[in-house]
């Protein structure tokens, strides 16, 4: 949207909680605006593995090889999403995330089609936290907020266990910011340096029970418990844009979803 000019700079002056920011989280973004001059993040969220843990039989790895783990062929699933599932296999493999080299993307590709896909249900990026929920998906790639939205929270620590290979996995930053023909441009900045506020911004943290990494203040306003550590979060790699080398990705994902297994 940067890139396109589809975005009105933020007024600086109105942001007075520019300093509440988390410095680590602003390094994430220094690829494409590290001084939010077109968007301030309000979220940080990650990608992992989740398990039922009234489901597993034995013991697991907790890392990426769990996507091998055969107590679990059927009722495992990954992110129905080229990026993500490329992204974790060449973590897997010591590959960055966001590599756009062929042969690492080829290695790769024969992770997912030869390790982990004949032990996968299906590619499920909608629908798998209401069958984790159920005690049809034992074992989840994907977003952890979906599966824990759907289980009790009186029972999550019985039933999930969440985690993000030390490894690392794919994160997302959700930003606000301003349409280049927004018609309430200052009210708009208004509202940004509003929900940074360190009490509004706890409220936001209590409802949807992400780690509180964004703001550096709001933990002191926070009465809940989050879905997961903050710490494993801030081990994650955003997704970069990688423009025509998308391709590439999209080109062997396809082998990926055609392929026989």
């Amino acid at each position: 949207m940067i890139k396109q000019g589809m975005l009105r700079e933020i007024d600086q002056s109105k942001l007075t909680n520019r300093d509440k920011i988390t410095p680590a989280v602003l390094q994430m973004a220094v690829s494409y605006d590290p001084d939010m001059k077109y968007a301030v993040p309000y979220a940080l969220s990650a990608t992992g593995i989740m398990v039922n843990k009234t489901k597993a039989k034995q013991a697991y790895e907790r890392n990426y090889n769990i996507l091998a783990d055969s107590q679990f062929t059927g009722h495992a699933t990954m992110m129905d999403d080229m990026r993500e599932v490329l992204g974790c296999a060449l973590l897997q493999l010591g590959y960055s995330m966001n590599s756009t080299d062929l042969s690492e993307l080829l290695q790769a590709t024969e992770l997912v089609k030869n390790k982990w896909k004949p032990n996968l249900s299906r590619f499920d990026a909608e629908g798998f936290g209401k069958a984790f929920a159920s005690g049809d998906f034992w074992l989840c790639q994907g977003y952890p907020e979906i599966v824990y939205g759907e289980v009790n929270e009186s029972r999550w620590d019985e039933v999930i266990d969440f985690f993000i290979p030390a490894e690392g996995g794919p994160a997302t930053l959700d930003s606000m910011c301003i349409l280049k023909d927004a018609p309430h441009y200052e009210l708009a900045n208004e509202l940004i340096n509003f929900i940074h506020r360190p009490e509004n911004y706890a409220l936001f943290i209590d409802e949807f029970r992400y780690p509180c990494v964004v703001n550096t203040e709001a933990p002191n306003f926070v009465t809940t418990k989050p879905m997961y550590d903050a710490q494993q979060a801030m081990n994650c790699t955003l997704k970069a844009d990688l423009s025509k080398d998308l391709d590439k990705y999209n080109d062997l994902w396809q082998t990926i979803r055609f392929s026989a297994n």
